[in-house]
C-alpha cells in the first residue's frame, strides 16, 4: 500500500530537527516489534509527523546479515521524515552503524538510550547507556562529527528513582550537537508501570535549546493538548496508544470513528502487511495488530479465537466484516 505524499507546501512547520520540517506536533514512538513498514504507512496516512524505524541493532550490521535485517531497513518516501533509530552499547560499533545507515538517505538518525528490555540493558545498551554519561556524550559527538544528517536520541528519565540523572544526560546529548530529544517519563525500572512524570519532560523542555519531544500515558485523542500544554514541549510521541488505534495521530478517538471507518483502516493495514510479508506471513505478523484492533463487545471468545489462528485471510476478513458491521 503507498499513500500519498502529505501536502506540505503552503504550510508551517510546527519545529525542525536540525534542518528537516516536521509539519505537526503527534510522532510515531519506535516501538520494536510493532512499527515494522506497513505499520508506519497507516499511521503516515493518519497523520502521523514523524516516522522512526524499529531498532536496528548494530550487531546485525557485523558479519552475516540475518533475513530479518532487510525488512527492518526498508522505508518509503511516503513514510519521510523518517529516522533510523540504532540500539547499540558500543561507541565505535554505533558509529560504523550510522555510516551503513547513512547510506540509505534517511532524513536523521536516532539513538536508542532508553529500551528497558532485559536482554538490550544486559548488554548495556539501551536504557543502560543512561548509567555510563560520558559514553553517552562520546556517542552523540563522534555521530554529529562525521554524519552530515541531524542526530537525536530516546532516553528514560534514569536507571531508577535513586539515578534520575535525566537533565545531566539530556543537557550532555545536546551539547554533544544533537538536533532533538525524545524524553519518555520513566525510568528503567518502572518499565510500563505507573504514571509517566509530565513535569520531569518539562524540565528537560526548559533546559534545552534543542527541540523535546515528550513520551508517555497519552493514549487518547483528549490527552495530547493536555500533554502539550503541561511540558510545553514541541509535539508529543505516541507508542502503545497507537497500536490498533492509528487514528489518533488524526487527534480522533476509536469512539469517533464509525464501525465502517474502523474495518476499512484494519483491512488497509492486513493487504499492506500481505503486501510486503506476502500473503502468508502477511496476515500471521498482522495478528498481533489485529488483536487491538478487535473489540470485545463484536466478537465472541470463539470468533475472536478462529479470526486470530485462521490461515485464511478471506475468512479473517469475512469474521470481522460480519461482525463488526452487523
Amino acid at each position: 500500500m503507498i499513500i500519498k505524499d502529505v501536502e506540505t507546501k503552503n504550510l508551517t512547520p510546527v519545529f525542525k530537527i536540525g534542518d528537516i520540517p516536521i509539519f505537526g506536533d503527534v510522532i510515531l514512538a519506535p516501538m520494536d516489534g510493532y512499527t515494522d513498514h506497513p505499520f508506519r504507512l497507516i499511521c503516515r496516512k493518519w497523520g502521523a509527523a514523524c516516522i522512526y524505524s524499529e531498532f536496528i541493532n548494530g550487531l546485525d550490521l557485523e558479519g552475516k546479515h540475518p533475513p530479518h535485517l532487510s525488512e527492518r531497513l526498508f522505508y518509503h518516501e511516503a513514510e519521510r521524515p523518517f529516522g533510523y533509530q540504532i540500539l547499540d552499547d558500543l561507541p565505535e560499533r554505533i558509529l560504523n552503524t550510522a555510516r551503513y545507515l547513512r547510506s540509505r538517505n534517511p532524513d536523521f538518525i536516532d539513538i536508542n538510550m532508553g529500551c528497558c528490555s532485559r536482554t538490550v540493558c544486559s548488554r548495556g545498551a539501551g536504557a543502560s547507556l543512561l548509567l555510563e554519561p560520558d559514553k553517552v556524550s562520546l556517542i552523540i559527538s563522534k555521530l554529529t562529527a562525521e554524519l552530515d544528517i541531524p542526530v537525536t536520541a530516546k532516553i528514560r528519565l534514569g536507571w531508577d528513582e535513586k539515578s534520575r540523572n535525566y537533565l545531566d544526560i539530556a543537557r550532555r546529548i545536546e551539547d554533544a550537537g544533537a538536533s532533538a530529544l525524545a524524553v519518555h517519563g520513566r525510568t528503567k525500572t518502572q518499565m510500563y508501570r505507573g504514571m509517566a512524570d509530565w513535569d520531569a519532560i518539562s524540565e528537560v523542555k526548559q533546559a534545552l535549546r534543542i527541540p523535546v519531544i515528550g513520551n508517555g500515558d497519552v493514549k487518547t485523542a483528549d490527552q495530547i493538548g493536555p500533554f502539550l500544554h503541561h511540558t510545553k514541549c514541541d509535539a508529543v510521541m505516541i507508542g502503545r496508544g497507537a497500536v490498533g488505534n492509528p487514528w489518533i495521530f488524526a487527534r480522533k478517538n476509536r469512539s469517533d470513528c464509525s464501525r465502517q471507518e474502523i474495518f476499512n483502516t484494519l483491512k488497509d493495514h492486513l493487504f499492506a502487511s500481505m503486501e510486503y510479508f506476502g500473503e502468508n506471513h502477511g496476515l500471521i505478523v498482522f495478528r498481533k495488530q489485529a488483536i487491538n484492533y478487535m473489540q470485545n463487545d463484536w466478537l465472541s471468545p470463539d470468533l475472536r479465537r478462529e479470526a486470530l489462528t485462521t490461515t485464511d485471510w478471506h475468512r479473517f476478513l469475512s469474521i470481522i466484516e460480519q461482525n463488526l458491521l452487523s
